[in-house]
């Protein structure tokens, strides 16, 4: 199915909320025990990459200057990622690189979008294609080229990947004199792209220090993170919904009764306890000066400390915020959209209290078994990062052990959740797992 048909499908009256549920990576979930905690201890991967508990087993699909199908090299960097179905029994990996001017892309690029010096600069996403059953690899290849930092983003349910530049930069300003465009932006890969896409940035979703992106299936709403120790939520509300090239309005979440959700000074936020979230639209929103955030928070949006991964689960948003909490360890909060003339109200999911529960999450996703797996990306002496689980009682325990000195990224599952995806960002490795996750 071309990206083109998911788009009217979803523009459609007639398309199920099922389906758009299915595409944007949800699915039914198997039943745990409410006790549940974890799957056992990890057994070391005598192959020294990826430490899995008894039962589980990964496959490496895709390397650092692994050959691909366009005569380049798989680069380096692999960071946020999104898997999408596509006709014939196959999915597609689309992959960012979060590359900066200065670093290799693999190969020259035909078409881009910005230039450094004469050159498209290396940043992008790749695509690798796989057999949905046999998770065979029948072609890789780059499906964006000429951006910078593409860190993370979101899968769409018209079947797009939403990659998002941590980089609002420009001209004379970081990265040297010899950037020719202002950066920043979010733009999106079909997932049926054979090759390199036009990019196009879509401004109307604003310039920010972009990272994920994550599209509620119900309303067509896009709502983003911010990378900055003061960030802000953002929502856009698109003109029309599935074609985001048209524009529409850029809002920040302002929570009633918290102006700061980061807990550094204690706790504000508790745990468990709902809000009501309000809206507000901003303006300026391609921020040639990076004050967006500044100008929502004088407005009274809620500052979040890092806002990092946000993903979809059954009705509700996971978002991420790596280094809050009175910690400094990490939050994940749950955003619940409203519904049939209710408001959307938001809580503090989660908060670590020590580094054995979580340490600087990162990417997120939800499992077959409803359960959150957070990709940790520490910065430590001793970068030990690990696969955390989170159940839906809170409760956190580790599913995984990266043996690289580097983060994990990208988590994500296909359709039918039978195999769990995720980066090591570099050298860059992709891996599939697999195992018993309704145990």
């Amino acid at each position: 199915m071309t990206a083109e048909l998911h788009r009217r499908q979803f523009l459609s009256a007639t398309a199920s909320a099922f389906t758009a549920l299915s595409l944007s990576g949800c699915m039914t979930r198997g039943a745990m025990p409410s006790n549940f905690a974890g799957y056992g201890p990890l057994v070391p991967d005598p192959q020294g990459l990826l430490d899995l508990p008894e039962g589980f087993s990964y496959r490496l699909l895709s390397s650092l200057g692994d050959a691909m199908n366009d005569g380049g090299t798989v680069p380096d960097k692999a960071d946020g990622m999104g898997c999408l179905p596509l006709p014939n029994g196959e999915i597609a990996l689309v992959r960012n690189h979060e590359l900066v001017p200065t670093d290799d892309a693999g190969g020259a690029f035909a078409k881009g979008f910005g230039k450094h010096n004469g050159e498209f600069v290396p940043g992008g996403t790749t695509t690798i294609v796989l057999d949905a059953t046999t998770l065979r690899k029948k072609r890789e290849f780059r499906s964006l080229g000429g951006t910078i930092r593409n860190c993370a983003g979101g899968v769409t349910p018209w079947g797009s990947w939403l990659t998002c530049e941590e980089a609002p930069t420009g001209p004379g300003q970081r990265y040297g004199e010899g950037l020719e465009q202002n950066h920043g932006w979010t733009f999106e890969v079909p997932a049926s792209a054979p090759g390199l896409v036009d990019p196009v940035p879509l401004k109307a979703m604003g310039r920010f220090n972009h990272e994920a992106a994550c599209v509620d299936p119900a309303t067509g709403l896009v709502y983003q993170t911010e990378d900055r120790d003061d960030s802000v939520l953002y929502r856009f509300v698109p003109k029309v919904p599935g074609d985001l090239a048209r524009g529409g309005e850029l809002q920040a979440m302002r929570i009633v009764g918290v102006a700061d959700t980061r807990n550094h000074d204690g706790a504000v936020m508790p745990v468990g306890r709902r809000y009501a979230v309000e809206w507000f639209p901003l303006d300026n929103v391609e921020a040639p000066k990076d004050d967006l955030r500044q100008r929502a928070a004088a407005q009274g949006a809620a500052l979040i400390a890092r806002g990092e991964g946000i993903h979809m689960g059954t009705d509700e948003l996971f978002i991420c915020s790596t280094s809050g909490g009175a910690k400094k360890l990490g939050q994940i909060f749950k955003l619940i959209p409203g519904r049939g003339g209710k408001g959307d109200e938001i809580e503090l999911f989660f908060e670590s209290e020590n580094e054995e529960q979580f340490n600087y999450g990162d990417n997120l996703t939800v499992g077959p078994n409803g359960h959150l797996i957070v990709c940790e990306d520490q910065y430590t002496d001793v970068v030990d990062n690990r696969l955390i689980g989170i159940t839906p009682a809170g409760d956190p325990y580790v599913f995984g052990r990266l043996r690289l000195q580097t983060e994990l990224a990208g988590g994500c599952f296909p359709p039918d959740g039978k195999w769990f995806f995720v980066n090591a960002y570099a050298p860059t490795r992709t891996v599939a797992i697999t195992g018993p996750w309704a145990a």
